[in-house]
């Protein structure tokens, strides 16, 4: 069995990509955030009948020593846990850089430690903010529009600058707005299909905003492509689909989908500050095609599908009148 640690594991794309791993045969060692009550979060399911190559330990990111204990013996290290609603981001910006700087130092100090043939780590589109061209090549410039992507910026530069002057065998994996079933209610995709499943209306913040909307099974795809592929360390790759929608027509689409016409209600409280709004999201994945093998499967139109029923078989966890940060 090839041997996995994975931080952020009980989260939305770390519970996909862990349950991804299970099946391929990994021998996997799933990391959670430490919660009083105990929770694995979305691997929750395991908990009564846990797979024979799972094993789930409870921690927190910026524990160096429990972090380094945790990842004793992987083979290859998936680091997508992180801070990373935007919106808290703006109230509590240390925190986001305690778990997303520091924490990404300890887990790289970790992978060295232990001798880690891969280190892959999880970036974000955020960090260019509104694009200058698109569609956004890996050359795009880095530009902070938020506390998150300043976090994950220091994040990414801090791994780059592992693989340079420490050998750390680092690959970082940069998606598109990923979404899928188990996204939070915080993300726009969740937020549009709760609310306008019993009718409406739905609140929304700005309409004009473009985005990249990547299925979570096809970013699971690039984090294992990455795992394998043999490309140089510090390398970085674009998730995405080379596909723009604006909210506004994200959320007609998915009306068409669900068969309603619900009216659209401006809700300022859902708007981020001033300058900071990032316009412009468009992938260009031509790099990852080109040296892992990578493209996207899976439609827009078709993961919408899949994420609406998905919500129709759990609306408990979801609260559609509350706007969550």
């Amino acid at each position: 069995m090839k041997k996995a640690f994975i931080t952020g594991a009980g989260g939305f794309i770390g519970s996909h990509l862990t349950d991804a791993l299970i099946q391929q045969g990994w021998d996997v060692t799933a990391m959670i955030k430490y919660h009083g009550n105990s929770s694995w979060g979305w691997l929750e399911p395991h908990r009564l009948r846990p797979p024979a190559n799972l094993k789930v330990v409870a921690g927190d990111l910026t524990d160096p020593f429990r972090v380094r204990e945790a990842a004793a013996g992987a083979e290859v290290i998936f680091h997508l846990g992180a801070l990373i609603a935007i919106p808290y981001s703006y109230l509590a910006p240390a925190a986001y850089v305690q778990t997303n700087v520091l924490g990404t130092l300890n887990v790289a100090e970790a992978a060295l430690l232990w001798g880690a043939r891969k280190f892959i780590h999880t970036s974000t589109s955020e960090v260019y903010g509104t694009a200058n061209y698109t569609p956004i090549d890996e050359k795009h410039p880095l530009q902070a529009q938020s506390p998150y992507a300043a976090s994950k910026i220091g994040a990414d530069k801090l791994v780059e600058s592992f693989a340079l002057s420490r050998g750390l065998p680092a690959v970082t994996v940069r998606p598109f707005n990923t979404f899928g079933p188990r996204q939070s209610a915080r993300a726009v995709i969740p937020s549009i299909i709760t609310q306008a499943l019993p009718g409406g209306p739905v609140k929304l913040g700005t309409l004009e905003a473009v985005r990249d909307l990547t299925f979570v099974t096809d970013t699971v795809a690039g984090f294992l492509r990455a795992a394998e592929a043999d490309v140089a360390a510090g390398q970085v790759f674009n998730l995405g689909t080379n596909r723009g929608v604006t909210i506004g027509e994200l959320a007609k689409l998915i009306f068409h989908l669900l068969q309603v016409n619900p009216e659209i209600i401006h809700d300022a409280s859902r708007v981020r500050p001033a300058k900071s709004e990032v316009f412009e999201l468009i992938s260009d994945h031509a790099k990852a095609t080109r040296e892992l093998g990578w493209q996207p499967q899976v439609t827009l139109e078709a993961g919408l599908q899949r994420t609406i029923e998905w919500i129709k078989l759990n609306p408990g966890h979801y609260r559609p009148d509350e706007y969550a940060l």
